[in-house]
Order: C-alpha cells, then sequence, then structure tokens
C-alpha cells in the first residue's frame, strides 16, 4: 500500500466506523440500487424441479431469484389467472 491518507469517517446512518482512503470508499447513493425489501425463504423441490428450475434460468441469463421474482410478480399481478391452490 503507498502512502495515500487514511480517515476514518462516521457515516451518516448509524452503524459501523469505516476507514476511508483519499479515493474511493463509501459514498452516499452509491451501490447497486433496492428493488424491494429482502426476506431470506427456503424452499424445499426435488431434485429434477431444482435441474429444470436452472436450466430455465441459464436459458434467460437470471439468477434464481430474479426467476421466481418474475414469477411471484406476474401471478400477483393478475390474480384471475389464479391456478388451483396445492
Amino acid at each position: 500500500m503507498d502512502q495515500d491518507e487514511v480517515k476514518l469517517a462516521v457515516p451518516k446512518r448509524e452503524g459501523q466506523i469505516s476507514a476511508v482512503f483519499s479515493r474511493g470508499g463509501p459514498r452516499e447513493g452509491a451501490g447497486r440500487k433496492a428493488i424491494g425489501q429482502t426476506k431470506k425463504v427456503s424452499l424445499t423441490l426435488p431434485a429434477p424441479y431444482w435441474e429444470e428450475l436452472d436450466r430455465r434460468c441459464g436459458e434467460l441469463g437470471v439468477s434464481r431469484s430474479e426467476w421466481l421474482r418474475r414469477l411471484l410478480l406476474e401471478q400477483m399481478a393478475h390474480p384471475e389467472r389464479k391456478r388451483e391452490e396445492p
């Protein structure tokens, strides 16, 4: 590491103190923008379904989360297309 000056900065929001170099570092508004609230969900499926999910995600070039999000949002946006409940 070269002789860059290191400062300690207190973020505007509550949290930990972070080291700030003369360039870069945490900035207000930086990073990926939130698209909603994140909640972790555990999903159990038989192996062939996981394989099919991964195949479809690969075809579309999206993550599992993105594919499932699209599916849920589409279903919720069009409740008249309601499928039979299990």
